[in-house]
């Protein structure tokens, strides 16, 4: 099994990335939250898991261990695979996927493309007690707080044309820097000040 590979990247898209080390080139899918961690970076350093198939061998890559250990419980729910594990962490944060599990936010699910109501409860029921037993529960509730404010300034930015991606990045550090925002208004200006 493979722990994980650091080497330089060749080749770089928000879908997968190609890593060289010791001579080899690894071709490994990752997420876009993934993705906005690593787009600057030349060699990198990619937490793996590997998923091995009959005509495959798929390698995912991940910036960091509260992502992979996502992945692997996603990975753990009936009817969930590789892709449309990779598709709920493109689409949600670890920490908006925690706060969705946590808070039983079937809604949330509806931007992940792939995945139904059926699935989303099923992802809720199979994994809320994980998730709080993995320290989920204060991370969550927090950002669960912030929720609605985050959604409108999220929708709004993007509309704006800035890279999902970047935005929730830049709304994280902002949530988390400034605790007790009362209006998406504000939250919008100082996203603005960061990406411009």
């Amino acid at each position: 099994m493979i722990a994980y590979i650091k080497g330089e990247i060749t080749h770089k898209n928000p879908a997968f990335v190609v890593v060289e080390a010791a001579g080899l080139g690894y071709h490994i899918h990752i997420s876009l939250h993934t993705y906005a961690q690593i787009e600057k970076l030349e060699v990198v350093k990619l937490l793996i898991h590997q998923v091995i198939k009959e005509d495959a061998h798929l390698l995912y890559g991940f910036a960091s261990d509260a992502e992979r250990s996502l992945f692997r419980l996603l990975l753990s729910v009936t009817g969930v695979g590789p892709t449309s594990a990779q598709l709920v962490l493109s689409a949600l944060s670890p920490d908006e996927l925690r706060a969705a599990i946590v808070g039983e936010n079937e809604a949330t699910f509806k931007r992940v493309r792939g995945i139904g109501p059926k699935t989303a409860k099923r992802i809720i029921l199979d994994l809320k007690d994980k998730v709080i037993k993995d320290g989920g529960e204060e991370i969550s509730f927090s950002v669960a707080a912030d929720g609605q404010l985050r959604e409108e300034a999220l929708a709004a930015l993007v509309s704006l044309g800035f890279a999902r991606p970047q935005v929730q990045r830049v709304l994280n550090t902002i949530l988390r820097d400034h605790v007790g925002l009362q209006s998406a208004e504000q939250l919008i200006k100082l996203a603005l000040r960061e990406l411009s």
